[in-house]
């Protein structure tokens, strides 16, 4: 079952002739899609080689005698040998997800959806048990009594108890039993892009589907998912992930889960070969305090950013490259504008940490503790000034 988190007005706001003009719209042709999915494609190229050469007739020497054969296990990244270990090792831990969720349509107000996706088993230090970890956009909303997970062997459970962060996309899944096959996570800082990976999911409902790729990028962040996700730094992979493997495993060459996919970039929501996973050292941050404290505390600074800084505004106001973060407005009251932070301002810094885009400087801030003072190095009217914030506790928006 394929459920699409507002890709429907995504995908009209990009269709329409009126947007034609816009830098971000030449910039960013495609939308992003969070389902219960995520999605892989590609361009096949076939290349004819006719190459000729003149033989050259020479008497070789003899062969020398073959070295004894020696039994060695297969490298990482040495070929189908090493991925069908891999695959052995981590396929009886993938499970897909099903859930039945309050409408958000307006038009259903009071009705149901039925939501479908995939996930992992994993355990988390300190904590007994096992729990499957899936996306948000899965099961959010969605009361224990109403979702279910089935295992590799066929096995149905449902969890004892629910946690979700809408703002990172990620849900955790207590589950029955302590005997569960589960797998370890990867320290995901250490993945670097060109890695093998295999991507596991129940893409269209095709439960136990596993896709190869490589890690095309790092750190990905300025990308469109919606109202309620704000802490975006993925892992972006051209592993081949459809819808219902939203919260499935991505691996890598040592049965490690780096990643836990989430979303692709696509013009028609299907599958292009640009997909993205949160990455496994944040889905283990989450983790860790919803199951200490069932929320996860968040810095908030009180700025409203530009969704990019593009080259020729970078020009304009004087700076050489298009790195920071473009203030759009300041919230009254809030520690940016207590700091003297203004309209129009480019963060160049947070201490000592030079910000690459708008997304960077979400997640640094987002990552340190209340009353924790900063100084931002801002650029203004074509010279740079510092300015201090302390930090206060983001408080997320209240539903209507």
């Amino acid at each position: 079952m394929l459920v699409h988190l507002k890709c429907s007005e995504l995908i009209n706001e990009f269709s329409d002739p009126s947007l034609d003009e816009s830098p971000m719209n030449r910039r960013f042709f495609w939308c992003v899609v969070v389902s219960g999915s995520s999605f892989a494609g590609g361009l096949v190229a076939n290349l004819a080689f006719d190459v000729r050469s003149e033989a050259v007739a020479y008497e070789a020497p003899p062969l020398p005698h073959p070295p004894a054969a020696v039994d060695r296990p297969p490298t990482p990244g040495s070929g189908p040998e090493r991925f069908e270990t891999v695959i052995r090792r981590t396929a009886p831990s993938v499970v897909s997800v099903d859930a039945v969720k309050p409408s958000t349509a307006v038009a259903a107000k009071g009705k149901t959806t039925e939501e479908s996706g995939s996930g992992v088993l994993v355990h988390f230090d300190g904590h007994k048990g096992c729990f499957a970890v899936t996306n948000n956009h899965v099961v959010g909303g969605a009361r224990a009594s109403e979702i279910t997970v089935t295992l590799a062997d066929g096995r149905i459970l449902q969890p004892e108890k629910v946690w979700t962060d809408p703002e990172s996309d990620i849900a955790l899944l207590k589950l029955p039993g302590d005997d569960l096959p589960c797998v370890e996570f990867a320290d995901s800082d250490r993945v670097r892009v060109g890695h093998w990976v295999l991507a596991f999911g129940s893409p269209f409902g095709l439960n136990q589907t596993v896709t190869h790729g490589i890690i095309s990028a790092r750190d990905r962040g300025q990308i469109s998912l919606g109202a309620t996700i704000r802490i975006k730094e993925f892992l972006q992979t051209d592993a081949a992930i459809n819808p219902g493997s939203s919260g499935g495993p991505l691996v890598d060459m040592d049965g490690l889960v780096v990643g836990i996919n989430t979303a692709i970039a696509s013009n028609n929501g299907n599958n292009s070969g640009v997909s993205f996973s949160i990455p496994a050292n944040m889905v283990k941050r989450v983790a860790r305090e919803l199951l200490e404290r069932g929320a996860v505390s968040r810095g908030y600074i009180g700025l409203q950013l530009a969704p990019t800084l593009e080259p020729a505004a970078a020009l304009k106001l004087g700076l050489g490259r298009a790195w920071g973060a473009l203030v759009d407005s300041v919230h009254p009251d809030g520690p940016a504008a207590r700091g003297g932070v203004r309209s129009g301002d480019v963060i160049l810094k947070i201490d000592a940490v030079e910000i690459r885009n708008e997304n960077h400087l979400i997640n640094l801030v987002s990552s340190l503790p209340a009353g924790h003072k900063v100084k931002l190095l801002v650029w203004r009217a074509k010279q740079s000034q510092q300015v201090e914030a302390v930090i206060t506790e983001w408080q997320p928006p209240r539903a209507p």
